[in-house]
């Protein structure tokens, strides 16, 4: 009896001693594990830091890794093997909480290649993703962002953005985007908000992204004051952004952005109704790019014609909507143009500046006096309210 249970002591003493045993080597080998681990980051970290270390799409072997916000650690893993980067997903899952990554992997484009390590590979994924930076100039069009996006490699579904463009409902997390008046005779619901700036775009960002990133940038660019100068104007930030993109395209010298505003907002308050006609020939060429034509810097009586609410010539008041991109510079003089100012009329020097006048005589005056600048013969016989250039 007695040396039964001894024999059962013996071996429980055994075992326990065996899972000590075990459990210090796990401890030491766990230890070791993290500290090579933690050395191997650092090390991975400098590589990144010091430019020895570049995995982007140009990289020979390089596969492109998407991490769409809400992945979960099992569908990074289960993308990862369907790419042919790793084999087990349950190993990486396993792995990739042992190590304290879940939760840290960022959503966007990332490039991996075969040879690095799982570990390695979560590190990666850790890391800000692949972005493309472009720069989008003052007064560009929307069909020249989309041209841009195209061709800095962005891939997006082109019909999906121009339905984006007329659904603001999809942003409505922004006041000035559900202030828009959604007119039929609007080209876009959100031309004019894509403000023209340099941005940094995930080259997988889907269309609803690519337009936050525009609007996030606009709401921080309409401060409250422009609001409550808009109010003192009588204009909604709608109609301030229409006129402001016929300044854009008018002028890019800000001295002159404040003239042609102050020409404009005369025009929209005169009680002549003939005065009312804005006359822009920056709206001309809109309608001119949009069927695929050159710009003019006086419109020809034919594109007069033209049978469109954005022609300001045929059209009293403002267009339908913007024609363009305006800046902040153009936004602030359609806000604030020059004042007691008297200026009625104004044309195009040729040189970049802009020749205003009163009446319609020294208008007449300075339109023949800056004629032979202009590089272009389409020229009206009756150049209208401006006369000016696009």
């Amino acid at each position: 009896m007695f040396s039964k249970k001894v024999s059962i002591a013996l071996r429980v003493l055994v075992v326990v001693t065996a899972l000590i045993v075990c459990g210090v080597i796990g401890v030491f080998l766990g230890y070791n594990y993290v500290i090579s681990q933690n050395t191997r980051f650092k090390n991975l970290e400098k590589s990144i830091a010091s430019g020895d270390l570049v995995i982007n799409q140009d990289t020979p072997g390089a596969v492109m890794i998407v991490i769409r916000s809400g992945d979960t650690t099992g569908d990074i893993a289960e993308n990862l093997k369907n790419a042919g980067l790793i084999k087990n997903t349950m190993t990486f899952s396993i792995m990739s909480k042992f190590n304290g990554f879940d939760g840290g992997y960022l959503a966007g484009t990332h490039f991996l290649t075969p040879d690095l390590t799982y570990d390695e590979m979560m590190y990666m994924l850790c890391q800000e993703p692949e972005v493309v930076r472009i720069t989008f100039p003052e007064g560009i069009t929307y069909d020249q962002v989309k041209a841009t996006l195209k061709e800095k490699g962005l891939s997006f579904n082109e019909k999906r953005l121009d339905e984006c463009m007329n659904s603001p409902d999809l942003f409505v997390n922004y006041s000035f985007v559900s202030a828009i008046s959604a007119s039929e005779d609007r080209d876009y619901i959100l031309s004019g908000y894509l403000f023209p700036d340099t941005y940094d775009f995930d080259m997988n960002a889907s269309e609803e992204e690519i337009l936050s990133t525009f609007l996030r940038n606009m709401n921080n660019k309409l401060y409250e004051e422009f609001y409550e100068r808009a109010n003192k104007l009588g204009m909604s930030m709608d109609e301030v952004i229409t006129l402001a993109s016929l300044i854009q395209k008018e002028t890019s010298n800000k001295t002159d952005m404040l003239y042609i505003s102050a020409v404009f907002h005369n025009r929209l308050n005169s009680e002549d109704p003939d005065m009312q006609f804005l006359g822009s020939d920056a709206s001309i060429n809109f309608l001119r790019e949009k069927a695929g034509m050159s710009h003019v810097w006086a419109a020809s009586e034919q594109d007069l014609e033209i049978d469109s609410p954005y022609n300001t010539y045929k059209y009293r008041g403002l267009p339908p909507g913007p024609i363009c991109m305006p800046s902040l510079d153009a936004i602030q003089a359609a806000l604030y143009p020059e004042p007691n100012c008297s200026y009625m009329y104004f044309c195009a020097k040729g040189d970049g500046r802009t020749a205003f006048a009163v009446t319609k005589e020294e208008h007449d005056a300075n339109v023949e006096k800056y004629r032979e600048n202009w590089n272009n013969d389409a020229v009206i016989e009756d150049e209208g309210p401006t006369g000016d250039e696009g």
